[in-house]
């Protein structure tokens, strides 16, 4: 493989079908967990809450503290009165919403559209890039609100059970609404184990990406250099950059809990692997060959084959590694994806 070509293929896996994760565990912190050592790619099994003998007093946990927005939501044409689902990806303006709608043939420029029996009115304003549309809503009272009586939780594709409790697709820290995915990485968590990790002297940062589906749109290139990251909004405050430098400037390490939160703190991140408070949108694409200049461990889920997200852990811990690993997870019956079990990438010996 040469420098400057890396091939979508080289990120491939087989996964059983059987092996994604349809429903949430009734106990967050019992999932499985694999500790994967990226520097020799050696592997041990425990469950998720096993996660604090990992910890040391003087690290840093960074977390993603976005919140999942109802973001389905479905209309009827005025005109016609045509079934159509939008999904809300991005927040333009207090009216304004970037969404995706199927059938987008039916979501024309000036088509107007009724939801949740009146509560809500909207009409499409715009058509922007690869087809997505701008809509512009009507409504009394408070959006999310509304949001809340008449949208359904944003599940991906591969999920096709109905989630009982929204909750269950969320952290137990969300705090500030604007995603149309979880990061999945969090869901892991409990208040009990934070409370413990913290008692522990691990020091936990918040930052906050809104996560948007770009994040797992399929890569189509062969060359995974061709690829084209969307954007998406990130803020670190001053309070959790803080928290990190001082991390750092310590001798502890940052460890990220997934790659939503990595790839904020390295956006935001200096040359000299300091960070400083700010917000803005990043495309960032992490991909082997790049250098970490904050993170030195991360937590995260099993992901699809030939994704972005895998592409990133390979940055960290090798493809080789990574591959072995999910080859392991697979034999092993590991669950995957947004409901499934989670990797601790380490730099110690196991």
């Amino acid at each position: 493989m040469s420098d400057n070509i890396l091939l979508k293929s080289d990120f491939n896996y087989e996964l059983p079908e059987e092996l994604i994760a349809q429903d949430p565990l009734t106990d967050r912190s019992s999932s499985r967990l694999m500790v994967l050592n990226k520097d020799n790619g050696s592997i041990s099994h425990h469950v998720f809450k096993d996660i604090i003998n990992y910890l040391h007093e003087g690290d840093c946990l960074v977390l993603n503290d976005t919140k999942v927005i109802p973001a389905r939501i479905y209309a009827s044409k005025v005109s016609s009165g045509a079934n159509v689902e939008f999904l809300l990806l991005k927040r333009l303006s207090d009216t304004n919403w970037e969404c995706l709608c199927k059938p987008g043939k039916k979501a024309k420029v000036g088509d107007e559209f009724i939801f949740g029996d009146g509560l809500l009115k909207g009409t499409i304003v715009n058509i922007l890039e690869e087809g997505n549309r701008e809509i512009k809503f009507e409504y009394d009272g408070i959006f999310e609100e509304i949001l809340d009586k008449i949208g359904q939780m944003p599940l991906p594709p591969y999920i096709t059970h109905k989630l009982q409790d929204k909750n269950r697709y969320q952290t137990v820290y969300a705090k500030f609404d604007g995603s149309a995915a979880a990061p999945t990485a969090g869901l892991h968590f409990t208040r009990e184990l934070l409370a413990e990790i913290e008692k522990k002297g691990i020091k936990i940062a918040y930052v906050t990406l809104h996560v948007g589906l770009g994040t797992f749109r399929p890569v189509k290139e062969d060359n995974i250099l061709d690829h084209h990251m969307h954007s998406e909004y990130y803020v670190v405050s001053e309070e959790s950059a803080k928290l990190i430098n001082d991390t750092r400037d310590n001798g502890g390490r940052v460890i990220c809990v997934g790659t939503t939160s990595c790839r904020t703190i390295e956006s935001a991140a200096d040359e000299t692997g300091h960070i400083k408070a700010c917000s803005g949108n990043t495309d960032i694409f992490i991909y082997p060959g790049y250098k970490f200049k904050i993170l030195d461990c991360l937590i995260t889920n099993f992901h699809l084959p030939e994704s972005t997200l895998i592409m990133l852990v390979s940055a960290l811990a090798g493809k080789d590694n990574v591959l072995n690993a999910y080859n392991v997870a697979v034999k092993e019956r590991y669950r995957f994806f947004s409901f499934g079990d989670a990797m601790f990438i380490t730099d110690e010996m196991i």
